[in-house]
């Protein structure tokens, strides 16, 4: 696990994604953002232009409102409460370019009407990981602490702030009943002194992990968890699809549970040669949700104040 984003394409993602911290805070609102903040504008543009195109950028985005069942990767459905907005892959992968968060593949988006929270839903078909291996929490957070270390390397090279890990905010838990794996890390910005946090969900699947990824502020992360979590249970994987379906000759994934709290297939691409092309392709990632997709969140409120969708 290292403290990135999403970067490269969706498959180089999925093996990153249960490392991520996303980050949880930041120091100004969409209304304040520079120009270079929100898009590749010209120079010239004040910062209340930039602010009132990103806003015009959200309003035109196709928001599914709740209450409504959605289909996920084929393979799942989520309950959309009533109060609550949806965006599917394609206006999913707009709102990550509003927000300068680098996307690709497919990608679904979930959250409260004002987006004070957000989540990312993200599928890998890697196979059925199996889920009887001890977890040693201090072990993987040491492992985190030094994939972070070298990932400072690049961020260094390409001038962006480096981080460090502070430690769980939530350490890893599985629940055999749910099949479902959760934990929360907490990191800082060593230049601003930022704190940063997101809380990763992992739901086993027969034919892979669902990756669900909850993003917001870390003073609202406590709230903003016990709510997401309500609404999983609108959430499930469709029949024949689910984990405890599996059966002798599906594929099996190469990596446990702990793998999936590092990085999952990011063990096998070190041993192969590909971490460093990985963690180069992820290093510019990091700077730029602290400055966008929490940040857009003071946008988002404004936009869904003045425009019920």
């Amino acid at each position: 696990m290292r403290i990135e984003r999403r970067s490269l394409n969706a498959s180089v993602w999925a093996i990153l994604v249960g490392s991520s911290l996303l980050a949880g805070g930041v120091g100004r609102a969409a209304d304040s953002a520079t120009s270079a903040d929100w898009g590749d504008r010209p120079a010239t543009a004040s910062p209340d232009d930039a602010a009132a195109a990103f806003r015009e950028g959200l309003r035109k985005l196709d928001w599914i409102q709740g209450p409504r069942q959605m289909e996920l990767f084929g393979n799942s459905k989520l309950m959309v409460p009533a109060d609550y907005v949806f965006l599917n892959p394609a206006e999913t992968a707009k709102f990550m370019t509003l927000t300068h968060n680098i996307g690709g593949g497919t990608q679904y988006l979930f959250g409260p009407k004002d987006l004070h929270w957000q989540v990312t839903f993200n599928f890998k078909d890697d196979g059925y990981v199996k889920d009887d291996q001890k977890i040693d929490a201090d072990a993987l957070l040491s492992n985190i602490k030094e994939n972070t270390t070298a990932a400072n390397k690049v961020r260094r090279e390409r001038g962006w702030d480096e981080m460090e890990v502070v430690g769980w905010q939530t350490p890893p838990h599985y629940d055999p009943e749910s099949h479902r794996l959760e934990w929360a890390v907490t990191g800082r910005d060593m230049k601003s002194g930022q704190t940063v946090v997101n809380f990763n969900t992992r739901i086993l699947g027969r034919g892979g992990v669902m990756s669900a990824v909850l993003v917001t502020e870390p003073d609202a992360m406590t709230a903003a968890t016990t709510d997401f979590k309500s609404t999983l249970s609108g959430f499930d994987y469709t029949e024949g699809q689910r984990y405890a379906e599996y059966k002798p000759g599906d594929k099996v994934a190469e990596y446990g549970l702990a793998a999936l709290v590092t990085g999952g297939a990011a063990a096998i691409a070190v041993k192969t040669g590909l971490w460093k092309v990985i963690l180069g392709g992820l290093a510019a990632g990091w700077k730029f949700i602290l400055a966008g997709a929490v940040a857009a969140m003071s946008a988002i409120r404004k936009v869904f104040k003045r425009k019920t969708v």
